[in-house]
């Protein structure tokens, strides 16, 4: 049996799609799917704004440990016998 890779089988044209559709149609309705559709939209644009939000607070942090870095001074405390030095 011979079988092709799914890259190589691209992205599914109408004849794959279109079952697709009327089975969602059948299970979901066609009072749902709107519905259904404004959830996914919601999610996926929560989703960017996460993604946003996290690489500015990276970056911040990035900038703000380049100048911590550069700025600190390493204070090292070392203990002999029980005692600091």
């Amino acid at each position: 049996m011979h079988t092709t890779p799914l890259v190589v089988m691209g992205i599914p044209g109408i004849q794959e799609l279109l079952p697709l559709l009327v089975i969602g149609l059948i299970l979901f309705g066609g009072k749902k799917i709107p519905e259904l559709m404004r959830g996914m939209g919601q999610g996926v644009k929560e989703f960017k704004k996460g993604l946003d939000e996290g690489m500015t607070e990276f970056e911040e942090g990035k900038k703000d440990g380049e100048k911590d870095s550069k700025d600190d001074i390493a204070v090292v405390t070392v203990e002999k016998g029980g005692s600091r030095v």
